[in-house]
């Protein structure tokens, strides 16, 4: 993914496009022949825009949501795995050790392989996915002889499930991506809004260039904000690992 200076190179050359179009239709089609067509023009730049607009913030939202949803998920699992760690303490003594070492294991794991992996666009988490296989293990061979013993083992199951689940949507949204398809409508419906933009005929050529330069500036800010936010675990805005360093701590 990309990272804060290729955006903004990016961005600079979004902008230099749209403003260098504007000065090649200006030598081809001077503003004084364009203006005769203005009516056409305006009316069709309202309707674009209109329309553009709403499908930039409706993308702009969607991602947002989904980067939201993924914090939140996150932040759940680590609370999750860290009250499996502390309702071994209702356990017998062998379980009870084996479950608090496979807890540690498993957040450390996710802190020094999965996010680093998952930066790179990769989910293939082996061995978080082997810890997570060892804790069940453990679980499951508890033979409770007190009602205590019982409601920790009960609920452990019930954390740990939790944290099996909240791996997998983590896992499944570390790749997750817009299609293809909403891109082609994002960036072409970019492109034919600046043209029709760049096409107006105004009396004021610096003005209007201010005017092509704002617009085709916000625009590309916000392709590239969908962009990096569209990416919950990779790029200059991604979701920190703030959850399971905490869950780090209050296991040691």
């Amino acid at each position: 993914m990309l990272d804060t200076g290729q955006n903004v190179v990016l961005a600079i050359l979004f902008v230099g496009a749209a403003l260098l179009f504007r000065w090649f239709l200006e030598r081809l089609w001077p503003t004084v022949r364009r203006r005769a067509h203005n009516d056409i023009i305006g009316w069709q730049l309202g309707i674009l825009g209109t329309t553009y607009a709403v499908i930039l913030g409706f993308m702009l939202y969607t991602v947002w949501t989904n980067f939201g949803l993924a914090e939140l998920n996150a932040d759940n699992e680590a609370n999750a795995i860290v009250n499996v760690y502390r309702l071994a303490d209702g356990l017998p003594a062998q379980q009870r050790e084996q479950l608090r070492h496979a807890a540690r294991s498993y957040v450390d794991v996710v802190l020094e392989k999965d996010w680093p992996a998952m930066a790179q666009n990769n989910n293939e988490s082996l061995e978080s996915s082997q810890i997570n296989q060892q804790l069940w293990q453990i679980l499951m061979s508890v033979k409770a002889a007190e009602p205590t013993e019982l409601t920790a083992e009960d609920h452990a199951l019930y954390e740990l499930s939790a944290v099996a689940e909240h791996r997998r949507i983590r896992l499944l949204q570390s790749t997750s991506r817009l299609p293809s398809i909403l891109w082609w409508v994002l960036v072409f419906g970019g492109i034919v809004t600046i043209v029709s933009c760049c096409m107006f005929g105004a009396a004021n050529t610096w003005l209007h260039g201010i005017q092509v330069f704002a617009f085709s500036l916000l625009v590309a800010l916000v392709l590239l904000a969908i962009a990096d936010i569209d990416r919950p675990f990779q790029g200059s805005v991604h979701v920190r690992d703030a959850a399971f360093r905490r869950a780090q701590q209050a296991m040691n």
